[in-house]
């Protein structure tokens, strides 16, 4: 079973301290205020004016991906394409985040953020980035069969009254709302807690839920700050993806260095 780490832990070289590389320890978080978000999102604004050619490569990273998924639905005609290149979309999405989270480390850290720099991260403990990469395909590929069962629900005559809907939309409402909490508390800050500590999958997973589980309130604000930049992001055509995800990122790093607890040496 997974156990929380006290401060303690990191104190002191005669004290029992622990390893970054031991399994599935859950990190402590602080407590944050409702307000926290709005200041890690404006701290992402001000990083993305301040590395122009970073924010501009990924964002046309982001943009070109987003981009492909809208131009993929409208030349299919459906909507059913939409989740499988989600899935794509989840694998690579946070390999691209690493870059933005490394520029923002570099620039707390006092340094010049660079480009090269920056694409170097995501070889940072790849085996764990792999790994929760994938976590997140097969939590999406979840996502898509129970939406295929819940399509079961969906009425069969054309023109049906609202009333025949109701099912399908509130069963399919709820399960959505669910798994997309569970994904967000498992992946709020388990790339950057990876990428800067190098600790295994399971304890940036355990922490990153500790931390949104002990912040509701903030999380909920935070949730919806970043849903939405994304729906701007698809609204705009994949548009909007230039300026919403350089600027999510970098916040998304300022929230995991307010929220993660830091080592602490003497």
């Amino acid at each position: 079973m997974p156990r929380t780490v006290d401060p303690s832990d990191f104190k002191g070289k005669d004290k029992h301290k622990v390893s970054d590389k031991e399994y599935a320890r859950t990190i402590p978080c602080n407590q944050l205020s409702v307000s926290a978000p709005f200041h890690w999102l404006s701290l992402g604004l001000h990083d993305f004016i301040r590395m122009p050619i970073i924010s501009g490569f990924y964002g046309l990273c982001f943009m070109a991906a987003a981009v492909g998924i809208v131009l993929l639905v409208q030349w299919q005609g459906t909507h059913l394409v939409v989740m499988p290149s989600l899935v794509v979309f989840m694998l690579i999405g946070p390999f691209l985040a690493l870059g933005l989270y490394d520029a923002s480390w570099e620039r707390e850290k006092g340094h010049d953020a660079s480009l090269l720099h920056s694409m170097r991260a995501i070889g940072r403990n790849s085996t764990s980035q792999w790994a929760f990469a994938v976590l997140l395909a097969v939590a999406m590929i979840f996502w898509m069969r129970i939406a295929a069962l819940l399509h079961a629900l969906y009425p069969s005559v054309q023109g049906a009254p609202l009333t025949d809907f109701l099912p399908f939309l509130v069963i399919g409402t709820g399960v959505g709302f669910v798994l997309a909490c569970f994904v967000f508390s498992i992946s709020a800050f388990s790339i950057p807690l990876m990428m800067e500590r190098r600790v295994d999958m399971m304890t940036a997973v355990f922490s990153s839920f500790n931390a949104v589980k002990s912040n509701i309130p903030a999380m909920i604000v935070w949730a919806a700050i970043i849903a939405g930049g994304i729906l701007i992001g698809f609204a705009t055509y994949g548009i909007g993806m230039l300026f919403t995800m350089p600027i999510l990122g970098y916040g998304t790093w300022h929230a995991y260095h307010a929220t993660i607890k830091k080592k602490h040496h003497t």
